[in-house]
């Protein structure tokens, strides 16, 4: 798009789009690079919720033109509706074929094809036994239903571990959700993921909000292949995968508002090129569960402030015919702000 707008230099041009541009539309791309005065017309969203009844403001509307279905993962909740912007005639097969799967076939699905034109059409059915024929030019609409027992997936830091694919080498639900919340995601806020493992930090990261975005890190291939799959799953194919060890890694990547060290933080120059390379404000959380790297994050501390937290797990366990508590490893989280110049 940058070389079109410079090869017509001072030239005035005009840029004919349906509904409106500035709504996943041509309009935002421009504006990126030029100045540009926008007469919009009614979205497909407007439209398809004018025929609905629905409250624009309460619908998530989300799009799949040019992204993958499974973004619907992490908006997929009972009772909330979506509005999906269809690629093409195939999309609608593919959102029930997904809800299906997550144990959402019971939701209503409606497919409202060519609006505002002469020919618009609406097709309705349920997720589970979808067999439409639509046009390429669609929006779907899905009423969110739940079958008993299908798998909840909330926003809220903590996910189950057994809905990541791992080896083990996974922050546990209990400290994974105090390490998301001291990392203090924020919309439009970049997460650097190093040592990622199975990449749950980071795509829990990017789950807290749309607009969110995060870089995994990870230097072995079997883990980095589970990293891609899981954000997959989970709805945030957008999560960036570098596959190399730190800090050789880190060079080029943009700034980081926040930094996870969840791997390799022993590793010599890590924690200097993660320090280095933080926004100012931003912020870094290291798990230390090695006497090592505790050693390590003390000696930062000394050196750039932050504060140190002693974190316990312990799981009823069957002992015997009885029920015990299993401790797991004890986690020393380090958690520090860089001062803003």
């Amino acid at each position: 798009m940058k070389p079109l707008v410079a090869a017509h230099g001072d030239n005035a041009m005009c840029v004919l789009a349906s509904g409106d541009p500035m709504f996943f539309g041509i309009g935002t791309t421009l504006a990126r690079h030029a100045a540009v005065h926008v007469i919009p017309h009614p979205s497909s969203a407007s439209l398809a919720c004018a025929r609905l009844g629905w409250a624009l403001d309460r619908t998530t509307v989300l799009s799949c033109v040019a992204r993958p279905v499974e973004r619907l993962h992490s908006a997929v909740h009972p009772g909330v509706r979506l509005l999906i912007l269809s690629e093409g005639a195939q999309t609608p097969a593919a959102v029930a074929a997904l809800l299906t799967d997550r144990g959402f076939g019971p939701s209503r699905m409606t497919v409202l094809s060519d609006l505002g034109a002469p020919a618009e059409t609406v097709v309705e059915g349920t997720a589970s036994t979808w067999s439409g024929a639509v046009g390429p030019l669609n929006v779907v609409a899905v009423e969110c239903a739940a079958e008993p027992g299908a798998r909840r997936l909330p926003r809220v830091p903590g996910l189950p571990d057994d809905v990541f694919e791992h080896d083990g080498q996974i922050t546990k639900r209990e400290v994974r959700a105090l390490t998301v919340s001291a990392l203090a995601p924020e919309p439009g806020q970049l997460l650097w993921d190093v040592g990622a493992g199975s990449g749950s930090v980071g795509i829990e990261w990017s789950r807290t909000d749309p607009a969110c975005r995060a870089i995994a890190v990870e230097p072995r291939a079997d883990r980095a292949d589970r990293v891609e799959r899981n954000a997959l799953a989970l709805g945030v194919p957008e999560l960036r995968l570098v596959r190399g060890s730190a800090p050789a890694a880190l060079d080029g990547l943009p700034e980081p508002d926040a930094v996870f060290v969840g791997g390799g933080v022993t590793a010599e120059g890590v924690l200097d090129a993660c320090w280095s390379a933080l926004k100012p404000g931003g912020r870094v959380v290291v798990n230390a569960v090695t006497v090592e790297s505790e050693a390590l994050v003390v000696r930062w501390r000394g050196v750039v402030g932050g504060t140190l937290t002693r974190v316990s797990v312990a799981r009823a366990a069957p002992v015997g015919g009885f029920t015990g508590w299993r401790q797991a490893m004890p986690i020393t989280q380090w958690v520090a702000s860089k001062e803003r110049v």
